[in-house]
This record gives C-alpha cells, structure tokens and sequence, in this order.
C-alpha cells in the first residue's frame, strides 16, 4: 500500500475512535499529528522523541488527550481501552512501547496518546 494510501486510510479509522471515545463518555483534545524534519529533530535531541522516524513525519500518527467530566486523565492506564480498540481497527498503539508482549495486560508503555497507522 502507497503512502498515500495509508495516509487516506488513517483519517477514518482515527474518526471510529474518537466517536468510541465520546461514546463512552470521554471527551478529547487533539495533540500532534504531522511534524516537520525539524520539529522532529529538536525533539530528539530534547529527549522527547527516540527517533527521527515517527509516524507523525508521515501523517499516519496522531496524539489525543483524554478527559473524563471536563478533566485531563494523565494517568497512562485510563488510555487502555482507546488502546485496544485501535489496535482492533488494526492500529499500533503507544501504550505498547517498551513493554514486552507478556506483560500488556498489567503494563502501559511510555507513549499512551499515540495512535498510529501499522505498517
């Protein structure tokens, strides 16, 4: 599938799961979604980024943060079930980095508003 093709295809699938959000009683704000080389860059070399490959440089990521009754939810674990349901739409969620496939059901990773498009 083109790049292209990918990028048509995330817009939909990031749709499904904030209408699953909302229908669950959460609200959202948006985060990121592109970045530029640069902006990507000062963020590696901030520490707030690992790589310079991001999904986000692509249009295929984007970060969401959550609110439960007009609160921000900062608490990682409150993102598993948007998680979950995006990797069911066949996603690859952040909530799944660093941690190893045998401990995501007691575990979040350190990136969990990121939703991205799997390859």
């Amino acid at each position: 599938m083109s790049l292209s093709e990918r990028q048509r295809r995330f817009p939909p699938m990031l749709a499904n799961l904030i209408s699953f959000a909302y229908e669950n009683g959460y609200e959202l704000t948006l985060g990121e979604a592109y970045r530029t080389e640069e902006q990507q860059r000062l963020y590696v070399d901030s520490g707030r980024s690992r790589t310079m490959n991001s999904r986000h440089r692509d249009r295929l990521a984007a970060d969401l943060n959550l609110f439960k009754d007009g609160v921000y939810l900062a608490d990682k674990e409150r993102y598993r079930f948007l998680g979950e349901r995006w990797e069911g739409l066949g996603g690859r969620w952040g909530g799944r980095f660093g941690v190893s496939p045998v401990d995501y059901a007691t575990e979040v990773g350190w990136d969990s508003n990121h939703f991205e498009l799997s390859e």
